[in-house]
């Protein structure tokens, strides 16, 4: 069955004016997971990756992409970050990342805390993917899930 797609051009984009805000102290939190086999994991738990070091990877990462993310997400704001802090969890079945990000300005980061988590957790992913791989070369049971704003402050 063919599917039908529906062009929709709105009229225009457009930054949000914040010129007229006040700079405060701003901080957004955000998280994220990745599952992988218990075999892949058990390699980053042991620095037996063949790429390097999994999530000393993944951090650098994260950094990288919080401070590029007016590059990547068009409307946002180019804003001074104060501070990053990267986080993981190897729980069961899975690695899950907690980026922090702060600054003093007129906007919030929760898009960058956002793309910080993306972009860890796409960094494990690129650096396990030959053990988690199937034998046709797809990735079953490799999946990224529940990205997510857990917190978000200003004042």
């Amino acid at each position: 069955m063919e599917k039908q797609f529906t062009h929709i051009e709105s009229g225009r984009a457009r930054m949000i004016d914040i010129s007229g805000k006040t700079d405060i102290a701003r901080l957004a939190r955000a998280a994220g997971e990745i599952v992988l086999s218990g075999e892949t994991l058990e390699k980053i738990k042991t620095g037996d990756v063949e790429k390097g070091n999994v999530l000393a990877t993944a951090r650098v990462a994260a950094v990288l992409a919080i401070k590029k993310t007016p590059e990547i997400i068009p409307m946002c704001h180019q804003i001074p970050i104060t501070a990053i802090d990267v986080d993981f969890d190897i729980g069961e079945g899975m690695i899950s990342a907690v980026v922090e990000v702060r600054t003093f300005g007129k906007t919030g980061v929760e898009m960058e805390a956002l793309t910080g988590v993306s972009a860890a957790l796409l960094t494990i992913w690129d650096m396990v993917k030959s053990a988690e791989k199937d034998e046709s070369g797809n990735y079953p049971h490799t999946s990224i899930k529940n990205i997510r704003v857990l917190e978000k402050l200003k004042g």
